[in-house]
C-alpha cells in the first residue's frame, strides 16, 4: 500500500482546513485495503453561465483526486440552484428559470474538461433526488435541523437582526445541499472557506440518516479582479474560463498589483516567495502581472493562444507608445453608453461642455480609435482611453 501519510499531506497542500484530517486518514487507508474508491464530491450551482477563475481553485484539488483514482464527482446543483446559495447574501437571490438553469448546466459540463478529466468524472445532477421526494420525506429531513442552528450562519444572523426578511425557502439550501451528500454517500466534499456552514451540515445530516460523516476540505477563496470582494458571478468582477484569450489577458493586466503573488500561487502554483523576491528588487509588478496573463490563457486555451495575446495585447499599449503604467478606472462593467456620457465621467473633466468640446475637437481616443460626439461606445475590463495628449486610463472591473 501507498504511505497514507504522504497522501494526506498532498492532498491537504494548499487548503485552508480539513476537518478531519484524522478522519480523511482514516479513508484513505480503508480505501487502499479494500481498493473501493472514495467518493468525492463538489458541487456547483449553475447560476450564470461561466466557471470562473476562482472555481478553478477547488476544482484543481478535485484532480489531485482524480489522479489518485477515487470516485470523483461533479455535482450539477440543478435544483439548488432554484434557490441559489445564501452565502454572504444581504438579500435573497433572483429565482433563475428552468431553462436557463439547463442552459447554464451545458457550458458547465464542457468547461470542467478544462481542468478535470472528463473520461474519469461523474457528472450528477441533484434534481435527481431532490426532485423525487415527498413532502413526508422533506419533514423528516426538516425534523434533523433546529431553525437556532440554521440562524447560526452569519449571513443569516445579519439579516435577522437588521430585519432583512429571509425566505423559508433559503432556509432550505443547507439542508438541500446536505442531502446531496446524504444521496451520494459523500466521503469527501470540496469547497471555499465560505462553504463552511453548509459542509458543516452536510456532515451533520449524513449522521443523522446513519452515515459516517464526510471530510471536508475547505480551500482559499480567490479575490476578484476588483482585488477586494471573492470573486462571484454575481458581483460581476470573475473571469470565466471560457472567456476570449484575448478579453481574458486584458482583464488579468487590469488587476491591481496587490493580486499578482496571491494569483499566481493559487490559479498557476507559481512560487510566492520567488515571486516576492522578484518585486522586492525593484521589478516593474508589471512583467509579473504579464507573465501571470499568458500564464492563464495558456492554460485555458492553449500555448498558442497565450502567445497570441500577449503579443495582440503588445501591439496595442507598446506599438502605439501607449504607456503601460497607465491609472485603472474601476467601473462596473461591461458598461455601454454615448461617448460623450463616457468622456464626462472621466477624471478631472470639469463639466460635459468640455467633455463636449474635446470629442469635437478628435482628442479622444478609445483603444487607438478617435471617438466622435455621435459615437455609442461599449466598455469591457482592459480597454483603455486616451483623454487629450497626456491623459491614459485603463478600464478595470469595480
Amino acid at each position: 500500500m501507498e504511505d497514507v501519510a504522504k497522501i494526506v499531506d498532498w492532498l491537504a497542500d494548499g487548503t485552508e482546513d480539513v476537518i478531519s484530517r484524522e478522519l480523511l486518514s482514516q479513508k484513505v487507508e480503508a480505501s487502499q485495503r479494500s481498493q473501493v474508491p472514495l467518493t468525492v464530491k463538489l458541487g456547483v450551482d449553475p447560476t450564470a453561465p461561466d466557471i470562473h477563475l476562482g472555481h478553478t481553485v477547488v476544482m484543481e484539488k478535485l484532480r489531485q483526486f482524480q489522479e489518485l483514482g477515487h470516485r470523483v464527482v461533479f455535482l450539477i446543483g440543478d435544483m439548488t440552484g432554484r434557490v441559489g446559495d445564501p452565502t454572504d447574501r444581504q438579500a435573497a437571490r433572483t429565482a433563475l428559470t428552468s431553462t436557463a438553469i439547463e442552459a447554464f448546466s451545458q457550458t458547465y459540463v464542457e468547461q470542467a474538461g478544462k481542468i478535470l478529466d472528463t473520461d474519469r468524472l461523474i457528472l450528477r445532477y441533484n434534481s435527481e433526488w431532490l426532485g423525487s421526494l415527498s413532502f413526508e420525506a422533506v419533514l423528516e429531513l426538516l425534523a434533523k435541523m433546529t431553525v437556532a442552528r440554521v440562524l447560526e450562519r452569519d449571513d443569516f444572523h445579519q439579516r435577522f437582526e437588521q430585519h432583512v426578511p429571509i425566505h423559508l425557502h433559503e432556509l432550505m439550501y443547507p439542508l438541500m445541499q446536505a442531502y446531496d451528500s446524504v444521496a451520494l454517500k459523500a466521503d469527501v466534499e470540496l469547497g471555499g472557506t465560505d462553504q463552511r456552514f453548509n459542509i458543516m451540515t452536510a456532515r451533520h445530516i449524513q449522521e443523522a440518516f446513519g452515515q459516517e460523516p464526510e471530510v471536508g476540505m475547505f480551500l482559499p477563496i480567490l479575490e476578484g479582479t476588483d482585488g477586494v470582494r471573492r470573486m462571484g458571478k454575481s458581483l460581476g468582477n470573475y473571469i470565466g474560463v471560457n472567456e476570449d484569450p484575448t478579453e481574458m489577458f486584458g482583464k488579468v493586466m487590469s488587476i491591481p498589483d496587490s493580486l499578482i503573488v496571491r494569483w499566481s500561487t493559487l490559479l498557476l502554483g507559481w512560487s510566492a516567495e520567488e515571486l516576492g523576491q522578484r518585486l522586492a528588487s525593484g521589478e516593474n509588478p508589471r512583467n509579473l502581472k504579464a507573465e501571470l496573463a499568458k500564464g492563464l490563457v495558456t492554460r485555458f486555451h492553449g500555448e498558442v493562444s497565450g502567445h497570441q495575446a500577449e503579443m495582440r495585447f503588445d501591439s496595442t499599449f507598446r506599438d502605439r507608445e501607449v504607456p503601460d503604467d497607465m491609472p485603472v478606472l474601476r467601473w462596473s462593467l461591461p458598461w455601454h453608453g454615448s461617448a460623450l456620457d463616457l468622456v464626462a465621467r472621466m477624471p478631472e473633466m470639469a463639466s460635459r461642455a468640455e467633455a463636449k468640446r474635446l470629442l469635437q475637437q478628435g482628442g479622444i481616443s478609445l483603444n487607438g480609435d478617435r471617438l466622435l460626439l455621435s459615437d455609442q461606445v461599449d466598455i469591457s475590463p482592459g480597454d483603455w482611453i486616451k483623454v487629450g495628449k497626456r491623459r491614459y486610463y485603463r478600464f478595470g472591473q469595480a
